[in-house]
């Protein structure tokens, strides 16, 4: 076996990535680069020449996109290669290992990838070391060696010391101690250690004093909430006896429940409510339980028209101090982890929700503090992470929102929501007793992550992105998709007595916390590579595993349950009755620490809290920039947190999982934002049982006050869920802080408690509940400190079909504003809020209120707009400037299709049918509205627009299918499930609603017998299936470079253009009979890149001699040699043909007729002569077409995107948006309002839809190109002449003007010299610039066989435009 280096890079119509990062460092670092090479570079081992061959375009590239080389030409250019540090968890690199034992499962193969950078030129030192900086992010990556290929790190196992004499510190050294080393813990939970240690009368392992610096974190303890506060004071102030009042209700309440006993603390505050509501049977609910996974209640579930009673689980999670040092994964495993926390409740998770903070992403990077990321740089990275865990794992993200605040420059926000569900039935809840065995199932162990708890509960410094490398963990998502299709099953569930999930402090917490004496054995925990000590497989947070607790008689049983499932299961520990955590590596006692010692989360804390006086003024009133109403108002829609985030939001996958009730925008056009996620419970039966989540939260009103702030949080989320149609007084709360790093100062501390006494005052007068949450409490970067935050997530079920969008539903319907208004001292009217949430809720049950926004930020102005957006139904309102503008949390406009009567219920106006909004008289067009929330935020986030495209009607071949079997009342459908397959239990729902019997099977590929048993099951499975199925998923994470490697790799070949299809399989069952009797199908278009379709199932009938002799698989041949043998004969398959082959680009069909036929090798001059009667032609002409396509195939890609022709004056146009294939489409338009009759009131259209394309493009002499239209594919929508009647207008079909006569056409490309243009082409420009630019931006298409309406001053010509984007 040898090692190699191969490189990896996409041929030049497929570089987006480098693209993409070409102007990321010209914008960001003010450079000036033409341009950028970006390689994949895979370093291999214990590969033999024939593993490689096989490899290099079935797993580390694509025939079509990639060249796959064994060297790279640096050119004497700077170049810059970047790997991941060691230890961190690559998903690319593991992926292709997975991929490569698909083709030998017995190979043993090492991986490590890298990326190259290879610029245009030699840079400069200071060019090359900015860039440097920018791309490398020293927590995660590093640069490589391109002079060294040697395999993966594999160091020595780093002996565990025994800190000699530590129990001899004294108080003095304690705290120096902790700085040296790193620790969490201060100096007074060192003195706890020290006296500890010196009872036992020995000194620790270094393994004891991490463990319990990890268990007493800030993150696993919740130190800060739980510090005992002292001498509670609030400063004077206009709520002072406001405040004063609540905590009064505070230690009310404390008496009430007997708690005088116990601390005030934070944590208390934040947990009394909840007690509190259960002592008055309001939470009657609430599921309790020794295991504290999520917050579970009990709700009815509607399935198949009967109620089952279900658990219903849900978790917020932050990454804040991950995020923000290494964006992609923190994000990434901040979903992640959030899923686990119900997961390990047994739920199924089928919902999230992502709020982020960040400061201003538009800074430039020469702007960033030193010691940070930009700002762009970590909201970018951080949407890549999230979405891509999420979008893998198959979890619909239905909800997204970045807020804006200069303080979250002192650290991200990150926050992760999520929902689960499960049957009550199948939920198991037990204490372990001794005897009982832990499980350690999924991934395996590396140094990613190690520290991580201590690491998110210090402090940010100018030097975290140089220390905390080995903190950040990094996340594989199909590796959890595999404990969530285990968890799945009931009869693994019901073994389960407890469980817990890897967070936060590896498996000395994850197995630590699960019962009180243990016994752990270090060494049998599954590690990624060799190297790791007792210190580091005892704290590591590697990700994706979990821990469950078992009786010893089900151990087997589990384990094969987990081996169904393709997950690696270990033994590791085992319960005792010894009340200690002792752990063992390789027979070593390394801890042994005693349980009540553990518990004791170190010193006792004390703290003095002074809740610090509130200014005096309207938090409400916002003061709008501009003159005028129209200024204000654009003004406002421009607010970086009141702009449209619908480039951020279309980066996560919000339908997966197929139980999406609410998109994240609505209406037609898809503009009208959503403020809440609302999924369907994942039952196996129909539902119209749905969740409904959402949040609340203002950084500006928190800030000034933290009391107001929580209060209106609660308020906020609460009016969201009424306005989409659920009912509030269900709702369960949970919690989320985020504040700045406590120290001695009082008014520190009173920040929380005066948010936490806000919010439990809303809990006891709304009854609303907060049963969980989650702290943050070091949100400090030097002297900045992110703003106090308490968000609330408010939860409830609803029935889907009661559930109403936000858009604007017809016009004419009434527009009301259900007023809340605050009382004199600016907190909520609990009272009147709860009328008008009944009131509301009522009027949408009934039908009356068909849309509902939640005033915001923006007021009652941005809810209008975006009400207005969805289905370009406008209003006419009339409203006063302080209404319109301030914030109003609590209140909601509604759209309502008669009065309503009702005190708070204002009548502002109604809807029109006209595009546009009119406010006091002032008429808005509604996409200078759109353009104003819209338009910056794109600048970072691009959206996909609107598609303008006409819909396009396609009418599939007739074929007949003849099913030679006996008929079934119930078809066996097969589905198998492959590593990343995240579709499976929606599509076997929807086969089962058919009527179908589902089967399906996990392929499993943890070693070599696993593979081949799998290979076989599912070869037994398809024959025995009526239809076979192959589901949705990312398949390894689509790593590397490229989805569907486990479950297309076999099924499809890929053709690109100008294949020699009929020799393409050399095996040598396509023989010259077969490839005649072809020709008198439709052949394939070899002018386009193709999937060739290799189902068994189209194998012939006749059979021919075998040569196969390999042990690998070919995919062009049935093969049943799995188990060791061989066929030896194999079937005669059909020869590629039109009915075989499915289209890479088709967005035009070719006319069929005019195509040539193939030139057909190894078949007789007579049959090439009736079957071929252009093969002659084919081979004389190959090498001319072959050129001219070349030129073709670059035009047209250079090419590609929207046009129009039009004057800028007039109702006429045409628009037409060219592929890269070369088709186009498009549409022709012009109106006369004037022609009008009894049946077209509203005048007269003439039209023409148009789809075609262009070919044989050749360079001129000038720079420009002259191209065909291909008159035989150009085809329009009805007959020239025809006439209908539309909407009261008459249309009549036309020619498509501008198009026609499909001929000659010129092409002048981008960096065209824009003087040579003649003025007949330049007239048409003053529709698309304000003055021709020197050099074309973007290319134009001229008509040269048709001058505008016959004169010769001008040219039919078509500009490129980002107004038609």
């Amino acid at each position: 076996m040898k090692s190699y280096r191969i490189f990896v890079e996409k041929y030049p119509e497929f570089r987006v990535e480098a693209e993409s990062l070409l102007r990321d460092l010209n914008a960001n670092l003010n450079l000036s680069l033409d341009g950028l090479r970006l390689l994949n570079v895979y370093d291999l081992f214990g590969f033999s020449d024939e593993l490689l061959e096989k490899s290099r375009y079935r797993v580390f590239g694509e025939v079509v996109t990639d060249a796959v080389t064994d060297s790279c030409d640096l050119g004497g250019n700077s170049f810059l290669a970047v790997e991941c540090l060691p230890g961190q968890f690559d998903q690319r690199a593991a992926s292709a290992v997975d991929c490569v034992r698909l083709i030998d499962p017995s190979a043993d193969v090492k991986i490590k990838s890298s990326k190259l950078l290879i610029f245009p030129s030699k840079l400069p030192k200071e060019t090359m070391e900015r860039i440097r900086r920018y791309y490398i992010n020293a927590v995660e990556s590093r640069e490589k060696d391109l002079r060294v290929l040697d395999d993966l790190e594999s160091a020595p196992v780093k002996p565990v010391p025994v800190l000699d004499g530590f129990r001899e510190m004294e108080d003095a050294e304690l705290d120096a101690y902790c700085k040296k080393n790193g620790l969490a813990m201060n100096a007074d939970d060192l003195r706890e250690v020290v006296k500890y240690f010196r009872n036992e009368g020995r000194d620790p392992f270094e393994t004891e004093l991490r463990i319990l610096d990890t268990y007493w974190s800030d993150h696993c303890r919740h130190t800060t909430f739980t510090t005992e506060l002292e001498n509670i004071t609030v400063e004077e102030s206009f709520v002072k006896d406001e405040i004063e009042g609540t905590l009064a209700l505070y230690l009310k309440i404390r008496r009430e429940l007997g708690r005088e006993g116990k601390s005030i603390c934070l944590m208390d505050l934040a947990t009394i409510g909840a007690r509190y509501l259960r002592s008055k049977g309001l939470l009657d609910d609430l599921e309790v339980s020794e295991e504290n996974n999520a917050c579970s209640v009990f709700v009815d579930v509607d399935v198949d028209d009967r109620t089952e009673k279900w658990l219903l689980q849900f978790k917020n999670e932050t990454h804040n101090h991950p995020t923000e040092i290494e964006p992609f994964g923190g994000a990434s495993t901040c979903l992640g982890g959030a899923i686990r926390d119900p997961l390990s409740g047994r739920s199924y998770v089928y919902q999230a929700m992502r709020v982020t903070g960040a400061g201003n992403i538009y800074q430039p990077v020469s702007e960033t503090l030193p010691g940070k990321l930009p700002q762009r740089v970590i909201s970018l990275k951080a949407a890549a992470g999230y979405s891509s865990y999420g979008n893998q794992i198959g979890l619909a993200t239905t909800h997204v929102r970045e807020v804006y605040h200069p303080d979250y420059v002192a650290k991200r926000l990150e926050v992760g929501a999520v929902v689960g569900a499960v049957k009550a039935e199948n939920v198991r809840r037990e204490s372990p007793v001794p005897g009982d065995v832990v499980l350690l199932l999924g991934g395996r162990t590396g140094r990613d992550g190690v520290g991580g708890a201590t690491g998110s509960s210090k402090e940010h410094t100018d030097k975290s992105l140089e220390m905390c490398g080995s903190e950040v963990q990094k996340g594989n998502a199909p590796e959890e998709r595999k404990l969530e299709r285990l968890f799945r099953r009931p009869e693994v569930t019901r073994l389960i007595k407890k469980s817990n999930d890897f967070g936060a402090g590896g498996v000395s917490v994850a197995i630590g916390e699960l019962t009180d004496g243990l016994d752990i054995y270090l060494d049998r925990v599954p590690t990624k590579y060799s190297g790791l000590n007792a210190t580091e497989l005892a704290i590591s947070e590697s990700q994706e595993r979990m821990a469950v607790v078992i009786e010893a008689s089900a151990e087997e049983e589990f384990k094969r349950y987990c081996a169904e499932e393709n997950i690696e299961v270990t033994h590791v520990a085992d319960v005792t009755d010894s009340r200690r955590m002792r752990m063992y590596n390789k027979g070593k006692l390394v801890v042994d620490l005693s349980r009540e010692f553990i518990d004791s989360a170190g010193a006792k804390h004390y703290a003095q809290a002074a809740i610090g006086a509130v200014e005096e003024r309207d938090p409400f009133r916002r003061e709008v920039k501009g003159g005028t109403l129209r200024e204000k108002m654009l003004a406002n829609l421009a607010d970086d947190n009141v702009l449209s985030q619908k480039g951020l939001i279309e980066m996560f996958d919000s339908t997966i999982g197929a139980s999406t009730v609410l998109l994240p925008f609505g209406g037609r056009t898809q503009r009208s934002e959503t403020q809440v996620s609302v999924q369907k419970l994942p039952t196996d039966g129909y539902t119209d049982t749905a969740s409904i989540m959402a949040f609340g939260y203002n950084p500006f009103l928190a800030s000034w006050s933290p009391y107001h702030g929580a209060a209106y949080a609660v308020v906020d989320a609460a009016a969201k869920v009424v306005a989409a149609g659920a009912r509030y007084d269900k709702m369960r709360y949970s919690y989320q802080e985020y504040f700045e790093r406590m120290t001695k100062s009082p008014r520190t501390w009173g920040k929380p408690l005066g948010a936490l006494l806000g919010a439990l005052k809303m809990q006891v007068e709304l009854g609303l509940p907060s049963i969980g949450g989650k702290d943050s409490m070091s949100g400090t970067f030097e002297q900045i400190n992110v703003p106090p935050m308490l968000m609330a997530f408010g939860i409830t079920t609803v029935d889907a079909g009661r559930v109403i969008s936000t858009d604007f539903k017809k016009a004419g319907h009434s527009i009301y504003l259900v007023r809340h208004t605050p009382l004199e001292n600016h907190m909520p009217d609990t009272g009147a809020l709860k009328r008008n949430f009944d009131f509301v809720s009522s009027a949408i049950e009934s039908g009356k209120i068909v849309s509902g926004y939640a005033v915001g930020f923006g007021g009652v102005a941005e809810a209008l707009a975006k009400m207005s957006f969805g289905n370009g139904i406008g209003a006419d309102v009339e409203v006063d400037e302080a209404t319109l503008f301030d914030n109003s949390y609590g209140s909601i406009v509604v759209e309502s299709t008669e009065p309503l009567d009702f005190p708070a219920a204002e009548l502002l106006g109604h809807t029109e049918a006209e595009e546009s909004l009119t406010i006091n008289g002032e008429k808005m067009p509604l996409e200078e509205l759109y353009r104003a929330n819209t338009e910056r935020f794109a600048t970072v986030y691009p959206d996909k627009g609107i598609n303008h495209a006409p819909v396009m009607e396609a009418m599939p071949a007739l074929r007949s299918f003849t099913y030679p079997g006996e008929a079934v009342e119930r078809p066996v459908v097969f589905i198998p499930v492959f590593p990343g397959s995240n579709c499976d239990y929606d599509t076997a729902k929807a086969f089962r609603r058919a009527g179908a019997e589902v089967r399906s099977e996990v392929f499993c590929n943890l070693t070599a017998e696993a593979i081949f048993d799998s290979i076989r099951r599912m070869k037994e499975a398809i024959a025995a299936c009526h239809i076979f199925v192959l589901c949705g998923g990312f398949s390894a994470g689509d790593e590397p470079d490229g989805s569907g490697k486990f479950h297309m790799m076999d099924l499809f070949a890929v053709f690109p253009v100008g294949s020699d299809v009929e020799s393409v399989e050399k095996t040598g069952y396509f023989d010259a009979s077969v490839l005649a009797a072809a020709q008198k199908q439709k052949p394939v278009d070899t002018d386009r890149p193709f999937l060739m379709y290799r189902d068994v199932n189209q194998y012939k009938d006749g059979e021919k001699e075998s040569t196969y002799t390999r042990d690998w698989f070919d995919p062009f041949m049935p093969y049943n040699g799995y188990n060791g043998s061989k066929d030896d004969t194999v079937k005669m398959k059909p020869a590629p043909s039109d009915e075989t082959a499915y289209y890479l680009v088709e967005d035009v069909q070719p006319d069929w007729d005019s195509l040539e036929d193939a030139n057909i090798k190894g078949v007789s001059a007579k049959s090439q002569k009736s079957n071929g009667k252009n093969a002659s032609k084919n081979a004389n002409t190959k090498k001319s077409d072959s050129q001219s396509d070349a030129a073709t195939r670059s035009l047209m890609k250079s090419i590609a995107g929207k046009y129009g022709f039009a004057s800028g004056s007039g109702g006429w146009g045409t628009t037409m948006t060219v592929a890269s294939d070369g088709t186009f489409s498009g549409t022709y338009h012009d109106s006369d309002m004037g022609i009008t009759g009894d049946d077209y009131p509203n005048g007269s259209v003439t039209i023409s839809n148009f789809k075609g394309r262009f070919k044989d493009a050749k360079k001129n002499a000038d720079g420009s190109y002259t191209m065909q239209c291909d008159k035989s594919a150009l085809k329009i929508d009805g007959n020239i002449g025809d006439t209908y009647i539309k909407n009261g207008s008459k249309y009549t079909v036309a020619d498509p003007y501008g198009i026609a006569p499909c001929g000659a056409f010129t092409v002048y490309p981008a960096g065209y010299d824009s003087s040579q243009l003649s003025e007949a082409i330049v007239g048409w420009s003053h529709a698309w610039y304000d003055s021709m630019p020197a050099k074309l931006e973007t290319p134009i298409i001229v008509n040269a066989e048709d001058t505008n309406l016959g004169s010769e001053s001008q040219q039919d010509a078509f500009f490129q435009s980002k107004y038609l984007e």
